[in-house]
């Protein structure tokens, strides 16, 4: 056989030559693999952008005049380049190790064995084996298959599961939902229909997000204010002002440089990659970069029963025959039954591990459990006397209501127990009306634990105002012992679901109002999804399986076990890689603490911007020399937003986001912007002398430095309430840093810094005096106008905070 030919039906695999020949050839799947952007493209992405260009434009324009202290500004952009580099780098090797460990390993036969191997390893020819729950990699043919049905809703939208036979077609992003199979790999890497759906499942990306788009319409807005403003800014410096043409540039440039808010966007990238190592290190992969923001946005988590509640391990309680069936005969029969899958799930193992050795009984047919059934079974030519077409699966699924065994059933399932239904047919189990009539046989009690953390989850998702809805597949009464247990609102009964409304509104009502569901389909977890977003909410959804595949994808936050199927882990944005769902509290602490401090330190630099336009624009108006350098507003940006804003950054915040942040920040920063930027303008009015010597204008400079930098610090400790031990420690430090510059002669100097005028610098002070009343008067009105008067940041000085809940902070 070529070594590029495709393999026929039957084939058992490659041998290790012939797979390192069409490596060789260009053959493998290499598209698979990889997660997040190229060392190349993260450095051209920190390096190129709208804030750096502005600023190195500037700092050309100054370095032009000779001044090259003036140019010291041009560090931000090293600082915002070389930080924002630093991090992301950081961020892509915690996420490509994790990412190995979340990574879907397909099954190949080679060399006469079967292995797993990477999905990049993976060539044209490959044998693959395939099992419920797998995803699908690679395109392909089936050349093996046991009642193998999959399903392909991720590409073509239809949820109905798809038969599969030899020969029949298999795309790779599609997955396993019953039965077993193999099939040969004959289009791989970028030649796949889906390769680019399996490649970005699994990769760290930079996609689009409402705070970025906020924040890019920000500098927008920014970028067009800053036009009008530097044109009357140049042409009032060398036009109306005496002074000579590189003193007029550099002052044009003092007056334009802090209107860049140049370390916003820099520290919103810092923010979202120190929350994506934070999560690592708590062995969560994050998979989308947009879930850290989704995350603070949750307010109802959708979950799993089985594997997420429940510790995924169950065990073989009772096996109660029925009618006088021989108990010997029934554990046997059973077994068979269980082990004829040869894809054992969660129940079936646990009976295969609780009974005797299953009988070698020939099998004429076989009907592999799906989630959408509820039932598995076999039929077989002898059972040693007995029935020969046996069912497994859910009583209220296989008999009618008002049956007595399913009534028991269903009593000791609302003891939190798993019952399942043994029983046999009149019909073979593969046969297309199956399974008709079911005869009881016994009922099988399992039991499993409920995960030992999965209380206090409950109770800190109560106490952040965030409703849980347990949706499983399992029995209603069953389902809903388990929430009751895990301490979950019982306010209302658990619903089974094939007792839903078909239509809005009425199947958004019975959703919103109640906690527990059971006998859920894959379809129905999708719908019901899709009906607590179209009112409103922002839905987080657990899960471990195939039949959670189809909700994971539609919810805003897909989250997805370590352990769970492969397709489940593909579709998530995040993934619990250790399975604890007790780590759940502390992702969505994660995402509240970053959104929480962007929007909170977003106001420092919009405040900058807008005392920058405001000083500059009236400066340039009143036809007066821009007062300040470059080099002041360095020193303003160091200790006032620059350094305290990162610390600020990391701070805890568990305010749940909401959308409007470009309205919020804009509805505070601008108004104390105003205020701070009059304040220095009429501290230099107060302070200038008629045609200012150099000298004269440096020590009124001086003032107006004074006032502004007053103001900022009172901004800051503003927005760093409620006023903690650590952040008065910070304002503090802040403070004596800047005593430090002013103190010290050689810092004086370097700054251009004069103190030689008392009388003014004690006017710039009064007039901050007058300044922080007009700040505290202007946030207790925005306090009391806007939309969130319950963020912990709106109080006055010796008020206390409110918490995300109203209730006022000790």
């Amino acid at each position: 056989m070529a070594a590029d030919a495709v393999q026929t039906p039957g084939a058992v695999g490659l041998t290790s030559a012939e797979v390192a020949r069409r490596r060789a050839a260009g053959q493998g799947n290499e598209t698979a693999s990889g997660a997040g952007r190229s060392v190349q493209e993260i450095v051209r992405a920190n390096v190129v952008t709208r804030i750096n260009g502005i600023l190195l434009v500037l700092w050309l324009i100054v370095m032009s005049t000779g001044y090259v202290i003036d140019g010291v500004f041009g560090l931000m952009i090293l600082a915002n380049s070389g930080i924002g580099i630093f991090q992301e780098l950081r961020a892509k090797r915690t996420l490509d190790r994790l990412s190995i460990l979340g990574q879907v390993r397909p099954r190949v036969r080679r060399d006469g064995t079967v292995s797993d191997v990477a999905q990049q390893e993976v060539v044209r020819g490959d044998v693959i084996e395939l099992g419920r729950g797998d995803q699908v990699v690679v395109d392909g043919e089936v050349v093996d298959e046991s009642d193998l049905e999959v399903d392909e809703s991720l590409l073509t939208g239809e949820s109905d599961p798809v038969t599969k036979e030899r020969g029949d077609p298999l795309l790779s992003g599609s997955f396993v939902v019953a039965g077993r199979g193999a099939m040969v790999a004959t289009r791989v890497g970028s030649q796949a229909h889906a390769a680019q759906l399996t490649r970005e499942a699994s990769r760290f990306t930079l996609v689009r997000s409402d705070l970025r788009d906020g924040i890019n319409q920000i500098l927008k807005i920014v970028t067009y204010l800053m036009g009008p403003v530097a044109a009357l800014t140049i042409l009032n410096q060398l036009f109306r002002t005496d002074e000579g043409w590189q003193d007029s540039v550099r002052r044009m440039v003092a007056a334009l440089v802090p209107m860049v808010p140049e370390g916003l966007v820099l520290l919103t990238s810092v923010a979202f990659f120190v929350g994506v190592v934070r999560l690592g290190r708590r062995q969560c992969l994050v998979q989308e970069l947009p879930a850290i923001e989704g995350l603070a946005r949750v307010d109802i988590v959708c979950t799993d029963k089985t594997g997420t509640l429940t510790e995924n391990g169950m065990r073989l309680r009772t096996v109660t025959p029925l009618d006088g069936t021989d108990t010997a005969w029934t554990k046997r029969a059973l077994a068979a039954v269980a082990s004829a899958d040869e894809d054992l799930n969660a129940s079936a193992a646990a009976i295969v591990a609780g009974l005797p050795a299953a009988p070698r009984w020939r099998t004429t047919g076989v009907a592999p459990f799906s989630s959408a059934r509820k039932w598995s079974g076999a039929s077989y030519e002898d059972t040693d006397g007995g029935p020969r077409d046996l069912v497994l699966g859910a009583s209220d699924v296989l008999l009618p209501p008002g049956s007595p065994v399913r009534n028991e059933a269903e009593r000791l399932g609302a003891e939190g127990l798993r019952v399942l239904l043994f029983g046999s047919t009149r019909a073979a189990v593969d046969a297309a009306d199956a399974p008709g009539a079911v005869t009881p046989l016994a009922l099988v009690v399992l039991e499993q634990r409920v995960r030992p953390d999965a209380r206090a989850t409950m109770a800190y998702f109560a106490d952040q105002g965030v409703a849980v809805k347990v949706v499983s597949g399992d029995n209603a009464l069953s389902v809903g012992a388990v929430a009751r247990a895990v301490g979950l609102d019982g306010r209302t009964a658990p619903l089974d679901a094939r007792d839903l409304p078909p239509d809005e509104p009425a199947l958004g009502d019975v959703v919103e109002r109640t906690s527990a569901f059971g006998r859920v389909t894959p379809a129905q977890k999708r719908t019901m999804v899709g009906s607590l977003q179209r009112r409103g909410h922002t839905v987080a959804m657990t899960g471990d399986g195939v039949n959670d595949v189809l909700a994971l994808k539609d919810a805003d936050i897909g989250v997805a076990m370590g352990s769970g199927s492969p397709a489940a882990r593909s579709v998530a944005q995040l993934v619990l890689l250790d399975d604890a769902f007790a780590t759940l509290p502390s992702v969505v602490a994660e995402g509240r603490r970053v959104i929480g401090n962007i929007e909170r330190v977003a106001t420092l630099f919009l405040a900058k911007t807008c005392y920058s336009l405001v000083l500059a624009t009236v400066v340039a108006v009143a036809g007066l020399s821009y007062p300040l350098l470059p080099r002041h507003l360095t020193i303003v940006g160091w200790f006032t937003i620059g350094v305290p804003a990162f610390v600020l950054s990391l701070a805890p915040d568990a305010s749940r986001a909401r959308p409007g942040f470009v309205r919020r920040v804009l509805r505070v920063s601008a108004p104390t912007g105003v205020v701070i930027g009059l304040s220095a303008f009429a501290t230099y009015l107060l302070v200038r002398v008629p045609r200012p010597s150099e000298a004269e204008l440096e020590q009124s400079g001086t003032a107006v430095l004074v006032t502004m930098i007053v103001l900022a610090l009172w901004l800051l400790a503003i927005v760093a309430r409620p006023l903690l031990p650590w952040k008065i420690g910070l304002l503090v430090a802040m403070v004596a840093a800047y005593v430090v510059l002013f103190s010290v002669p050689i810092s004086r100097e370097f700054f251009a810094l004069d103190l030689s005028q008392p009388g003014q610098l004690l006017t710039g002070l009064v007039v901050a005096g007058v300044g922080i009343v007009l700040l505290e008067l202007t946030w207790w009105v925005e306090s009391r106008l806007g939309e969130d008067d319950d963020h912990p940041r709106r109080t006055l000085v010796g008020l206390p905070a409110m918490t995300s809940r109203g209730r006022r902070a000790r």
